[in-house]
């Protein structure tokens, strides 16, 4: 992170400013990922003119970061109208789209219109298996030629790889491709839940050894000596530390107008068809309750000697009844990264000694 970036979030978090904003503009796709989080039904878009007085009331609320996503942005037949509207107010821009309706006459729309990047999800270098993931026969090479056409004309391209069963063994080649493509690659190795609690989709995460290979992998973690070092020690400073940028200085927007602390965390905090975006900003009890929480108020995680190292989500924390409590699935994450099992495991560990295990328990614990 630039200096210049760094002052302008701690001013935000100082000054409680919406820096980045996520904005799904649709729910409804073209492809029908195995692993997505959301309900593909329109269950009532928000209109154009919605969107736009939106990003009116966004940019006097502070909003400097953009993010426009979905469902596939594409599906909307007024996307460049918001597009546009949106450059105009000065946003620096960043989409999220699987590439299958860009074309010629889109990259270079995409262009003129000074996009800071587009993000494309790549499951798998080999075409059975993304085309597996997606549902969609030939998605792969229609998402490899939509980033070609982007490529070719400057557009920075962040190639996505979500870790899942099914494509384990091939974030490596997806690397290479990326590489060769001239794409950035980032690797997520989080399944996330259905906004609506469902957690089925969570069998789709890789075992503890999958996790553990990934975070031990100089390639893609750099220093592993470094990278996995055991825990230091929770000072002052640390318990006093908030959990994300989430409700802080960031926040989500539905299709439907409906504010969140992220997209990741669905805690409902009030709606903008309803209420103005600064007001829910400033004003939502959900939000300030959000924003009231640090390491400190945390009883297992400021125990746990992972509390100032620890990936923890909040919203994932959330979705497993508790955004106070540990997130079962950073706790693994922490494991396979350190092998130094964190509090929380360590409790679970006991408490299913002498019971059936838990079908969310996906990782043994070394004794």
């Amino acid at each position: 992170m630039s200096t210049l970036v760094a002052e302008m979030a701690g001013k935000a978090l100082k000054m409680c400013i919406p820096l980045s904003v996520q904005l799904d503009l649709t729910y409804r796709c073209n492809e029908r990922c195995i692993h997505c989080y959301l309900d593909h039904h329109d269950h009532g878009e928000m209109t154009t003119a919605e969107i736009k007085d939106l990003l009116d009331q966004m940019a006097d609320a502070g909003v400097f970061y953009l993010t426009i996503s979905g469902g596939e942005i594409l599906m909307r037949r007024d996307f460049f109208d918001i597009l546009k509207y949106a450059r105009a107010l000065t946003f620096c821009v960043k989409l999220k789209s699987n590439g299958i309706l860009i074309h010629k006459k889109e990259a270079d729309r995409l262009l003129s219109l000074g996009v800071e990047s587009v993000q494309v999800s790549i499951y798998s270098y080999r075409p059975e298996v993304h085309d597996a993931i997606t549902k969609v026969p030939g998605s792969l090479a229609r998402s490899i030629e939509a980033i070609r056409l982007l490529r070719s004309r400057g557009i920075h391209v962040i190639m996505a790889n979500v870790l899942m069963v099914g494509n384990a063994n091939d974030y490596a080649g997806v690397k290479v491709l990326a590489a060769e493509l001239g794409a950035q690659f980032i690797m997520d190795p989080t399944i996330t839940p259905m906004m609506d609690g469902d957690r089925s989709i969570l069998n789709l995460n890789v075992d503890e050894a999958a996790l553990r290979e990934v975070f031990q992998n100089e390639i893609l973690v750099g220093n592993v000596e470094e990278f996995c070092a055991p825990p230091q020690s929770l000072d002052e400073d640390a318990l006093d530390s908030l959990p994300c940028s989430a409700g802080h200085t960031a926040c989500y927007v539905s299709p439907y107008g409906d504010v969140y602390p992220c997209v990741q965390f669905p805690l409902p905090s009030g709606n903008v068809r309803r209420t103005k975006f600064a007001d829910i900003w400033r004003n939502s009890p959900q939000l300030n309750e959000v924003r009231s929480i640090t390491l400190r108020d945390m009883p297992t995680c400021s125990r746990c000697a992972h509390g100032g190292t620890c990936t923890r989500c909040p919203g994932l924390a959330y979705l497993e009844g508790n955004m106070r409590g540990p997130s079962y699935q950073d706790c693994e994450k922490s494991f396979a990264r350190t092998g130094i099992p964190s509090e929380n495991l360590k409790a679970r560990k006991a408490s299913t000694q002498f019971s059936p295990a838990s079908p969310l328990i996906q990782i043994q614990l070394a004794t």
